[in-house]
This record gives structure tokens, C-alpha cells and sequence, in this order.
């Protein structure tokens, strides 16, 4: 697959976002490399009765958490990009300082470092004054802060309408085309 990306899920609340993504990238034919933290498996058990095999497909590379030896720790490695869907507050902190302590947060350095798209998908509230500090750190470094904040002018119906919604949004900000999600059309 020559478009390839990274996806890390967080151990944030908010796993349908995560997987949604990664369902919607798959359909789009996009080369994966999935890490997926300990929290995230626990947290996608607990919302979705999800386990890691769900994302074992073709074309989709699955990193441990903590094993710094592989290619999307380097920059010398192309993608066409990184996404944290959920993205957790701590592991935001993480990368707004520079803190490489998993490979989340390697992978998010070096995607910044390389000057590619960074995409997290917050999940918390209400934020606190550092969250919106830590948030304003990364934006001026180069990442795009895509809160998980659906909208409701289309109408929702169902939990995954609100997923979608996101993902489209992601996709888009990759400028990967997308039909799923509705698009605003005015009065």
C-alpha cells in the first residue's frame, strides 16, 4: 500500500472513535500501523466487547505499546501521517512535552519533527486550564486538536452517526476522500 499511516487508541474513554477510524481507513485502502496502548484493549473490552483481534486485517501493522524498535519511531520512515483516536489527556501532555515514554508518543514526536499531520481526537471533559494549555502548545507545533465533538445539524441516529461524523472529519483533514459523513449544505 504506497498511503500509509499511523493510528495510536489511547486509553481514553471513547474506543468507538478509535475504531471507527480505523474501519473507515481500511475501507479507504490506507496502510496501517496500529498501536493499540493496554489501557485502550481494556477500555475497548469494556465499551464495545472489542479485543485487538478486531484489527488484525490485511494491510494493518499492529505495535506493541512499549517496543521502540520499529520503523514508525523513526522519522526516516514515511507516512503520510499520525492520528490518536481516542487521544487521552495524559498522552497529550506526553507529546506536548516531548516526553517519549511509549511509542504513542515517540511516533506522535516524530511525526511533528517530520512536519507531517498529527490529528488527536481528545476525548475528556470538562478540560482544565492545563488540558487547553497543553492543546494551544501543540496547535502552535503543528497539530490539528480535533476534539471528539460531533455535530447534530444531520441528524443523528445512533452512536455510530456521532463516530462517523468524527471519522469524516479525520479523513478529511488527511484529504483522503469520503462520503459517510454528511456535509453541512446551508439553508
Amino acid at each position: 500500500m504506497d498511503f500509509q499511516l499511523v493510528l495510536a487508541i489511547s486509553g481514553a474513554s471513547g474506543s468507538v472513535y478509535g475504531k471507527d477510524i480505523f474501519d473507515r481507513f481500511v475501507t479507504a485502502g490506507v496502510g496501517l500501523h496500529l498501536i493499540v496502548s493496554a489501557n485502550a484493549e481494556k477500555i475497548l473490552k469494556a465499551e464495545m466487547d472489542m479485543g485487538i483481534e478486531h484489527f488484525q486485517k490485511p494491510g494493518v501493522t499492529i505495535y506493541k505499546n512499549d517496543d521502540f524498535e520499529t520503523v514508525i519511531a523513526s522519522g526516516s520512515f514515511p507516512t503520510g501521517g499520525m492520528v490518536i483516536a481516542p487521544c487521552s489527556m495524559g498522552c497529550l501532555a506526553r507529546i506536548a512535552y516531548g516526553a517519549s515514554t511509549s511509542l504513542t508518543s515517540r511516533a506522535a514526536d516524530v511525526t511533528l519533527k517530520e512536519r507531517r499531520p498529527l490529528i488527536l481526537v481528545v476525548r475528556e471533559t470538562p478540560l482544565s486550564t492545563i488540558h487547553l494549555e497543553n492543546m494551544l502548545r501543540l496547535s502552535r507545533a503543528g497539530a490539528t486538536i480535533l476534539p471528539a465533538m460531533p455535530a447534530f445539524t444531520h441528524r443523528p441516529k445512533s452512536i455510530s452517526d456521532l463516530a462517523a461524523f468524527i471519522s469524516g472529519r479525520v479523513l478529511d483533514h488527511l484529504k483522503i476522500p469520503q462520503k459517510f459523513a454528511p456535509r453541512y449544505k446551508g439553508k
